[in-house]
């Protein structure tokens, strides 16, 4: 599903929906103080900070405390950092206390980015106006920049509705551009969590294996810095995500898909995902189901070469 930004009313806070921002650090200090001006500078104000270090040893401490006693004053939690839980893991705690509180959306941010005004209000006017008691799960669109913010091109809408079974295929929803209501955020706390998955793939994953909706906004919403310490980046192209995709390997994407899969059942799927894991988990053994999974519509990739590759792995086991 895509839409069209319009542009929220916007205020002082009053009658705003409550949104927790998830932000998990380490070592972000280069860039850390350009994007907690831009959540400071968010048209929309009713928001919350979770914060959680996942073990930094560089001045991220010092600056977060900054922030709490400024900007983010009356609006900041700190969670325990404790053991090092890497980005996943940490998200997901993050997601887990954030989601005991009085939040209607919840919103993933990452120590590097820069966040556009409106980020935030287009997100809730997104998902606002949905059933309350369906999971729902936004993603904007990101301008690409260098490490000083140089521009270096957009990554927009894809071009195919997201939705299951593609989101085992493929990650379209960066964490970093994504919001979630409270039914959705609920949702992925209750389930178990595969090894190895990133927690926006994951969350997509559940979303749209529940019959959540999914929406995805054409519009860039965020700087999406791309630097040499960025823990995945984006990939410039189709060609560039192509060999991105044969670097990573076969073995490593099938392993987590096939763990994917497995934790799935654990969640109240919707009638088009359970029959999906049938008819997908029936070829874990044998090689005709897989020709017969790949025969149903829906289950492929955003292009056709990238969904090439994957069909070759899905065949291989």
């Amino acid at each position: 599903m895509s839409i069209d930004r319009a542009s929220p009313d916007t205020g002082n806070g009053a009658g705003e929906a409550p949104v927790a921002i998830l932000l998990s650090t380490f070592d972000g200090e280069r860039y850390l103080n350009e994007q907690l001006a831009s959540i400071a500078a968010q048209s929309h104000t009713n928001w919350r900070l979770y914060w959680r270090d996942d073990g930094s040893s560089d001045g991220t401490a010092t600056l977060m405390a900054a922030f709490a006693t400024g900007p983010g004053a009356g609006r900041f939690q700190a969670l325990p950092s404790g053991a090092r839980l890497r980005a996943t893991g940490s998200f997901l705690a993050l997601l887990r206390s954030a989601v005991q509180g009085p939040a209607g959306y919840f919103a993933f941010a990452d120590q590097d980015d820069v966040w556009l005004p409106d980020k935030l209000a287009h997100g809730v006017a997104a998902l606002q106006n949905l059933p309350p008691d369906r999971p729902a799960l936004y993603f904007c669109g990101r301008a690409l920049v260098g490490a000083d913010l140089t521009p270096a091109g957009e990554v927009r809408a894809p071009r195919r509705a997201p939705g299951f079974p593609a989101a085992l295929t493929q990650n379209l929803a960066p964490g970093c551009c994504m919001m979630l209501n409270r039914r959705a955020a609920e949702t992925i706390c209750s389930a178990p969590v595969p090894e190895g998955t990133w927690h926006d793939w994951w969350s997509y994953i559940v979303v749209s294996a529940t019959g959540g909706t999914v929406i995805a906004s054409g519009l860039p919403d965020i700087l999406y810095r791309q630097h040499s310490l960025n823990l995945v980046g984006e990939p410039r192209g189709f060609r560039h995500r192509f060999a991105a995709a044969v670097r990573r390997g076969r073995g490593p994407f099938m392993t987590l898909f096939w763990r994917h899969i497995e934790a799935l059942p654990a969640l109240p799927l919707s009638s088009n995902a359970s029959t999906w894991l049938n008819i997908i988990g029936r070829g874990k053994d044998s090689r005709l189901a897989r020709l017969n999974a790949l025969s149903q519509p829906g289950f492929r990739r955003q292009t056709w070469a990238e969904t090439a590759l994957f069909r070759l792995w899905f065949l291989l086991g």
